[in-house]
């Protein structure tokens, strides 16, 4: 749980420039320069949490290096994890008063913490800063909606959308290093580790992907990928 002494005593949807599926294009980054100036910098070793369900929605985040997950635990003990979340991407950014999921740093991570009513109080100044917040926000809301349909797919249209996802949002051309296991990612998709490792395989033979290690990807055929999409 962060509180208010570790904010101050330790002085974060990402803002894009290109257009690919999950990604915004809001001009000048102001607020990424205001979460700059206003963030203070934090780090958290590997699983550490950031912030819990239902803790309230104080601040919010900017992944400065490695990783984060949002989950839920289901009330069968089953996790459900909600988003990943890279370099540059900001997260905690929610409508309500309380978290509805909890935060994880995967690996070894270092963000920026920025508490709500100073972010509000500096867009009630900047209209630009306003808009990014609303646009950023609504994307979040846009990416919910759009896993929830993902889960009603096949194993296969899973792993595939998730695969081109990371692409893109990587940005590292066709090789895609995951920071989080394939634990993470079943859980993510709704699917066991068997299946999410069989799918991968099954790409693989299919001449779709390349797997030279459990934790990179090289996407040698997209093409095999998006047709499952089509």
């Amino acid at each position: 749980m962060l509180t208010e002494t570790a904010f101050q005593n330790d002085s974060c949807c990402r803002l894009f420039d290109r257009g690919g599926p999950n990604e915004i294009s809001v001009g000048p980054h102001a607020l990424s320069g205001a979460i700059e100036l206003m963030g203070a910098s934090m780090s958290f070793k590997r699983n550490a949490e950031i912030y819990g369900e239902q803790e309230p929605t104080d601040y919010f985040y900017k992944v400065v290096r490695g990783a984060v997950r949002t989950y839920k635990v289901l009330m069968d003990g089953r996790r459900q994890i909600g988003a990943f979340y890279l370099p540059d991407e900001i997260f905690g950014l929610e409508t309500g008063d309380e978290h509805v999921f909890s935060a994880e740093a995967i690996v070894d991570t270092k963000i920026l913490i920025v508490k709500r009513s100073v972010a509000i109080s500096r867009a009630a100044q900047d209209s630009t800063i306003a808009r990014q917040l609303w646009t950023l926000t609504g994307c979040e809301l846009q990416r919910t909606q759009n896993h929830l349909l993902l889960l009603g797919k096949s194993a296969a249209e899973r792993v595939a959308s998730f695969l081109l996802e990371m692409a893109d949002r990587s940005q590292s051309g066709d090789e895609i290093r995951l920071p989080m296991s394939r634990q993470d990612i079943g859980d993510y998709l709704g699917l066991t580790i068997e299946t999410v490792s069989r799918v991968l395989t099954r790409f693989e033979k299919d001449a779709a992907i390349d797997l030279p290690t459990c934790k990179r990807v090289v996407l040698r055929d997209r093409s095999i990928l998006q047709r499952l999409l089509d």
